[in-house]
């Protein structure tokens, strides 16, 4: 999207890592024309860690631009693993971006990389990067897991606490690689959701629009700001139907009694569970309705469709959704495109689902009027 040079990033990965650590910056950086690998020492190429597709260790850093290292329990069995410091410490030394989040600085002081280094992770990490040398830095003011916002870079170490922070995180690699985000105005967008909310379809292109530097909220009918929503995490995993695992909290972050389209420039329906509870709110379809009318640019993945379809935004539309949306579409007045996984129909941008996310992204942040190139 807008890229003067071809970049690219490789992922370490490994079983129990942290999940949404690896799933935003896997997806966003793909979104933005990023080329994206993931490698994990013990598996071959197609096999999988939970929800990247990995690539085996035959390669060469010099391919990439950027290394990414998640948080999770695998950081632990990694950290005595000579195949993976020697890639840290070849990004290293070639002086490229290294990010780490939550425990995974834990390989930057088995790499011997954290010496003089202003670094910050978990909390329970301090002792660790104080022993290896390093300088122990803490965001002030946090009183909840959804008050973490910073990403300290030292050099080309870009450390934080943890996925909360995955919108400043994002934004700081951005730079790091050399990019420039490019924007007509200032954009404002809102997230419509509720209690198991697809949890993919829903933060990652949360943070990726925070990252670009849009004013982004979330809201539901029936929370208000500052409480959460449940979340889910839905996967194929050779039933009949997805399976469906309990994901993040979310943060709601405007009250509903507060919300009005004229203040915003999007909106977006993730999938998941909540759709089916929006339909039966009339507040809920009367504001994606007000959103249509008034022309804003509106998006949905998934089961979002089922809400779009609800307030007749399909109507005359193309349309990609999975075959659980089919008949909601149908009779919605959609003109289903089931080939693609995403599709760009004038304000409307759809996908079949969060492996979409990609392309989603790009072409929603290009109907915005963002674009983000590196040179």
């Amino acid at each position: 999207m807008g890229s003067v040079v071809e970049k690219s990033a490789l992922i370490i990965c490994g079983d129990y890592m942290e999940d949404f650590e690896v799933m935003v910056p896997f997806q966003v950086l793909q979104a933005f024309g990023v080329r994206v690998d993931c490698v994990s020492p013990t598996k071959l190429p197609g096999q999988k860690c939970f929800t990247a597709i990995h690539v085996s260790l035959g390669f060469e850093v010099g391919c990439y631009d950027a290394l990414v290292i998640p948080g999770g329990r695998f950081t632990e069995l990694f950290s005595v693993d000579d195949r993976v410091l020697s890639i840290v410490k070849a990004f290293a030394e070639a002086g490229k971006p290294i990010v780490t989040t939550c425990h995974s600085q834990l390989i930057l002081a088995a790499a011997g990389l954290l010496k003089g280094k202003k670094c910050t992770a978990f909390a329970s990490m301090k002792p660790v990067i104080e022993l290896a040398g390093g300088i122990w830095w803490e965001q002030p003011g946090i009183t909840s897991p959804f008050d973490i916002t910073a990403c300290l870079k030292d050099g080309n170490i870009l450390s934080s606490i943890g996925w909360p922070a995955h919108a400043e995180i994002l934004k700081t690699l951005f730079e790091s690689m050399g990019a420039r985000i490019h924007t007509t105005k200032a954009n404002s967008v809102l997230f419509l959701c509720g209690d198991y909310v697809e949890d993919y379809e829903f933060n990652v292109p949360f943070r990726a629009l925070q990252a670009l530097g849009c004013k982004v909220d979330a809201v539901t009918p029936s929370k208000k700001k500052g409480e959460t929503c449940v979340t889910a995490i839905h996967d194929d995993e050779g039933a009949q139907a997805f399976s469906e695992k309990r994901g993040h909290n979310l943060v709601i972050t405007a009250n509903w009694s507060d919300v009005s389209v004229y203040d915003y420039d999007c909106l977006v329906v993730p999938g998941g569970r909540s759709p089916e509870l929006l339909v039966m709110n009339d507040k809920a379809v009367t504001l994606v309705k007000e959103f249509a009318e008034k022309n804003r640019v509106i998006a949905g993945v998934g089961q979002g469709q089922w809400l779009l379809a609800a307030a007749g935004v399909l109507k005359g539309k193309r349309c990609a959704c999975g075959d659980g949306m089919k008949v909601m579409v149908k009779i919605g007045g959609g003109e289903l495109e089931e080939s693609k996984g995403f599709v760009s129909d004038g304000k409307l941008v759809t996908a079949v689902g969060w492996p979409a996310l990609p392309s989603f992204i790009s072409h929603l942040s290009k109907l915005l009027g963002l674009s983000l190139s590196f040179e």
